[in-house]
This record gives structure tokens, sequence and C-alpha cells, in this order.
């Protein structure tokens, strides 16, 4: 197999830490696994990098001296929505939300395996390369929450939502399963098409979502959680 079939089987992946430690571990397991691996060690050679060689994914840490991930995030999320990895330090919740709300599309903590690191990686990167398989009509609807699948806009009583891919795809998944409850491991396998990882990203995505659909979040109407089990979609068809 030539180097180009390599690459373009696996994929080119940009790792971003001001830790040399860290970028070499995480270079080398990703480079076992067959990816072609570009390191940066700050915000700046990052964004450089990226213009580039416009990479396949980016393992992007968020605690970085100068531009910390979140801005490179943000920056990057102007001109592309390739997929994004975060690298957070435990307990940091406020950074994964905000690195969602930026439309990151997983996040890990650290400190990681490596291992679990680059299976996540190859999980995202088979994600965003499948298609998606879209309901015939088109459409998805409850009341005044409206979901037009083709053109990946959703709407509440007329106003456009800004969903996230991934606060867009559990939505669609919500909607087109109403009245079932699913534990957070259905929904990451379900929706994320991953068999392993943190369950605590649906819990992010279901709070940022319920943020955006429902008139009191601390109180959802729509999006339920039902006790030692998940959540549920209930739905309201006003």
């Amino acid at each position: 197999m030539t180097g180009t079939e390599t690459e373009t089987e696996t994929g080119r992946v940009l790792v971003v830490d001001d830790d040399e430690t860290v970028r070499d571990v995480v270079r080398r397991y990703l480079e076992a696994g067959g990816f072609r691996v570009e390191v940066a060690g700050n915000g700046t050679e990052c964004l450089q990098l990226f213009e580039q060689s416009r990479p396949d994914l980016v393992v992007l840490d968020v605690m970085m001296p100068g531009i910390n991930g979140l801005e490179v995030c943000r920056r990057m999320r102007q001109s592309s929505q390739i997929p994004v990895v975060l690298l957070t330090a435990l307990g940091e919740e406020e950074d994964r939300i905000a690195g969602l709300r930026l439309g990151a599309d997983d996040y890990v903590t650290k400190p990681f395996s490596p291992r679990e690191l680059a299976l996540r990686v190859a999980s995202v990167l088979r994600r965003a390369r499948m298609p998606r398989p879209e309901p015939s009509a088109g459409e998805l609807a409850d009341g005044g929450l409206r979901l037009h699948l083709g053109a990946r806009k959703a709407t509440l009583d007329g106003v456009e939502l800004p969903l996230t891919t991934r606060e867009f795809d559990l939505l669609a998944f919500f909607l087109d399963h109403p009245g079932t409850a699913f534990s957070r491991a259905d929904l990451l396998e379900k929706v994320w098409g991953w068999k392993f990882g943190d369950q605590s990203t649906v819990t992010v995505h279901v709070r940022r979502l319920r943020e955006k659909i429902e008139a009191e979040p601390a109180k959802p109407v729509r999006v339920a959680t039902v006790w030692g089990v998940g959540y549920r979609y209930d739905p309201v068809r006003s």
C-alpha cells in the first residue's frame, strides 16, 4: 500500500499541545494506528499548519499560553467544519461546554489513555465520513420545533436555532424516537457511533440542547431525565 493510500484511508491529524511529552506520546500512538501526524506547540503554530495542510482532524489542548485552544477552535470554525477533539483538564467543565458550543466534536480529559485517544480519533473520523441517513420526508417536527434535515437547519417557532453538528444529530434522533428512554451509553452509540467513550459527553450535549429548545432549561418539558436510565423525548405537539 502506498503512502497516499494509507493517508486517504486513515487520515491526517494535527496534534496541538504545549507539552512536548504529550505531543510525542500522542503522535506515536496515532502513527502506530496508521495516521499521518503533524504537531504544533501553540495556537499560532496550529493555525498556520491548519491553513497550510488542512488536516482531517485536530487534537487540540484547551489550556495553552498565548492563543488558547478555545480561540483556536473558534477561528478554525470560521472557515471549516473539521472534526476537533479537545484535551481538557479534569474538572474543567466550563471549558468542555465552551468547546462544544464552538462546535468541537468531542473532548478527552487529562490525564488520559493515549490508546483510548487514538481510538476516539479513529471513531470521530469514521463518524464524520459516514453519509447521514435522512427520513424520506426530509423534515422532523414537534409543535413549533422543526428540523429540516437536508439543509441541517432547526427552527423553533420560526426562529432558527444555533445548533452545533452534534446537537442537531442528537435532536434529530430524539424527534425520530419520541417517548422512548435511552441510556447515555445508548445515545453515545446511536448518535455518536461510539461503543466506548466518556458518557458525560452526552450529558453536556443534552444540557446545551435544553438551553436552546426548552423555555425553562432547568425544568425541561421536551428532553426529560429518566432517573436511573437516561433521557427521553416527550413531544409537546402544540
